[in-house]
Protein backbone atom coordinates (compact mmCIF):
# COMPACT_ATOMS: atom_id res chain seq x y z
CA UNK A 1 0.00 0.00 0.00
CA UNK A 2 1.08 3.47 -0.78
CA UNK A 3 2.12 5.92 2.11
CA UNK A 4 -0.82 8.49 3.30
CA UNK A 5 0.19 11.77 2.46
CA UNK A 6 -1.63 14.90 4.12
CA UNK A 7 -3.23 16.98 1.56
CA UNK A 8 -2.30 20.30 1.39
CA UNK A 9 -3.15 23.38 -1.51
CA UNK A 10 -0.93 21.52 -4.11
CA UNK A 11 1.20 24.74 -5.17
CA UNK A 12 -0.14 28.30 -6.00
CA UNK A 13 -2.71 29.57 -8.06
CA UNK A 14 -1.68 28.93 -11.69
CA UNK A 15 -3.53 30.59 -14.95
CA UNK A 16 -2.02 28.66 -17.93
CA UNK A 17 -2.91 29.34 -22.22
CA UNK A 18 -3.88 25.43 -23.64
CA UNK A 19 -5.12 25.56 -26.78
CA UNK A 20 -7.85 28.01 -27.62
CA UNK A 21 -8.84 28.19 -23.89
CA UNK A 22 -7.54 29.47 -20.68
CA UNK A 23 -7.07 27.36 -17.84
CA UNK A 24 -7.12 28.31 -14.35
CA UNK A 25 -5.97 26.30 -11.09
CA UNK A 26 -7.21 27.40 -7.95
CA UNK A 27 -5.28 25.53 -4.46
CA UNK A 28 -8.43 24.77 -2.27
CA UNK A 29 -8.24 24.79 1.55
CA UNK A 30 -8.24 21.09 3.07
CA UNK A 31 -6.28 20.21 -0.32
CA UNK A 32 -7.16 19.68 -3.71
CA UNK A 33 -7.35 22.13 -7.30
CA UNK A 34 -10.17 23.67 -8.41
CA UNK A 35 -9.82 23.43 -12.37
CA UNK A 36 -11.81 25.77 -14.54
CA UNK A 37 -11.20 26.47 -18.41
CA UNK A 38 -12.45 29.18 -20.15
CA UNK A 39 -12.52 31.20 -22.97
CA UNK A 40 -10.43 34.06 -22.99
CA UNK A 41 -13.71 36.83 -23.32
CA UNK A 42 -14.29 34.93 -20.52
CA UNK A 43 -11.20 35.23 -18.65
CA UNK A 44 -11.44 38.96 -19.23
CA UNK A 45 -14.99 39.41 -17.69
CA UNK A 46 -13.55 37.43 -14.66
CA UNK A 47 -10.57 39.48 -13.98
CA UNK A 48 -13.33 42.60 -14.44
CA UNK A 49 -15.41 41.22 -11.89
CA UNK A 50 -12.26 40.51 -9.61
CA UNK A 51 -11.24 44.30 -10.12
CA UNK A 52 -14.62 45.32 -8.71
CA UNK A 53 -15.01 43.31 -5.99
CA UNK A 54 -11.33 43.87 -4.62
CA UNK A 55 -12.23 47.43 -4.40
Amino acid sequence: MAAMKPRTGDGPLEVTKEGRGIVMRVPLEGGGRLVVEMSAEEASALGDALKVAAG
